[in-house]
């Protein structure tokens, strides 16, 4: 009775075999975690779209004036006065996280709320105020959502009101939404609602003997996503600064800073 031989691998064929889907995995895994990465950056610029649609229809409504940013934050933050309003919700405690369901773009919103940005991963998890809710996303306060770059403007009016659509002369240059982070105490990004400028600015008049604390995070892959107010979104790289600015330096190494030009004209109304 003839015995048929059983054909196998030989370990040689084996080590070639695993060789080959170890190379394969090598190429692989890279383009995986690129397509990842591209993946949530698409979902982050579809979200800071929808701000920007949720801001136009807010201004359409609204006499052609955008959103208020802090419409009380002139006021004293306590429990009985300031700090409870912003464009991303509203709070009644100091020490509790807004509540998007009840700000004034919810209504403009999917599910009545800004969605959060999927690569803001680098959050601490415990944030349980300041901020808290806006997304990941900031708005340029300073002179869509405020009236600090116009001349003649009471303090207490300066916040509650804003920025007409007519007022913006360049709405393919300047900012409205972008991604956006901040530093506590513990050196640890947290959430924060405002795209500052280089600048400050009081009175409609440029404050330039300091830089303001940049707020603009470069999460996807080194760059920040941008919601213009003429509604396109665009990628933006960030400007390299002085390396003898140590105080730049440190916030560039955890990815915040700003695109362009070192100056306010991303952000103004001209």
């Amino acid at each position: 009775m003839l015995i048929k031989k059983r054909k196998a691998f030989s370990l040689v064929e084996l080590l070639v075999v695993i060789s080959i889907i170890a190379l394969l995995l090598s190429v692989l895994m890279p383009v995986l975690a690129m397509a990842r990465f591209q993946g949530r950056a698409t979902v982050c610029k579809s979200n800071i779209r929808q701000l920007f649609l949720a801001n136009t229809g807010y201004a359409m409504e609204n006499n052609y004036f955008y959103v208020p940013a802090a419409s009380d934050m002139w006021l004293p933050l306590d429990m009985f006065r300031g700090g409870f309003h912003r464009w991303h919700g509203v709070r009644k405690k100091a020490d509790e996280p807004f509540d998007p369901l009840k700000g004034p773009l919810a209504g403009y919103l999917a599910d009545g709320k800004v969605k959060e940005c999927p690569e803001k991963n680098n959050f601490i998890k415990d944030q349980t105020s300041f901020e808290k809710g806006c997304g990941g996303y900031g708005y340029n306060m300073t002179y869509i959502g405020s009236r600090f770059g116009q001349v003649g403007v009471e303090w207490n009016e300066m916040y509650e009101q804003t920025a007409g659509m007519s007022d913006v002369k360049s709405t393919a240059q300047t900012i409205m939404f972008a991604d956006c982070a901040f530093i506590n105490s513990n050196q640890s990004l947290i959430e924060y609602s405002f795209a500052e400028p280089p600048f400050t600015v009081y009175d409609g008049q440029l404050i330039t003997s300091f830089y303001m604390s940049p707020s603009i995070h470069f999460r996807h892959q080194n760059k920040a996503n941008v919601a213009w107010v003429d509604g396109h979104i665009s990628s933006e790289m960030m400007t390299k600064v002085n390396k003898k600015d140590a105080n730049l330096t440190r916030y560039a190494s955890l990815q915040l800073g700003w695109f362009g030009p070192l100056d306010n004209s991303l952000f103004d109304l001209k």
